[in-house]
């Protein structure tokens, strides 16, 4: 049995939009699913809007990885979100490579509003990985 004193964890940034992936998130508590502890949840109106030093700035402070809950089709504000969000990722991760960040901290995938089970398989997996590189 693994003693949890000594499991690492890592420490995950979500970018979650208000209408579509943040209410995956609310879902799965509500359901009371288990994800990492270590997961903070910032909601903004589009994954689109997250800005490049916001992402930087998780880093430098020591956040082990960023998630961007994209919003995918379903975005409310922008029909052309998806591609957006994925060039906005490209600038980001020009941006790291730069400052030496791995580019795997980085994590994108669409969340619609009822995906709180898919949301989890993210957190866990996206947490394993983090951690894997933190103890190595």
């Amino acid at each position: 049995m693994e003693d949890i004193t000594t499991k690492k964890e890592a420490k995950i940034l979500v970018f979650s939009t208000e209408k579509i992936s943040d209410p995956a998130i609310d879902l799965a508590g509500l359901l009371k699913m288990h994800y990492p502890p270590k997961v903070y949840t910032i909601n903004i109106p589009c994954s689109s809007a997250v800005k490049p030093r916001w992402v930087l700035h998780a880093f430098e402070k020591g956040f082990d990885g960023v998630f961007i809950a994209a919003d995918g089709t379903d975005c409310s504000y922008s029909e052309d979100c998806s591609e957006k969000t994925s060039e906005l990722v490209g600038l980001i991760h020009k941006k790291m490579e730069e400052k030496g960040i791995e580019l795997a901290r980085l994590k994108m995938a669409a969340v619609c509003s009822v995906c709180a089970e898919p949301f989890v398989k993210h957190m866990i997996s996206f947490n394993t990985y983090l951690s894997n590189i933190k103890s190595n």
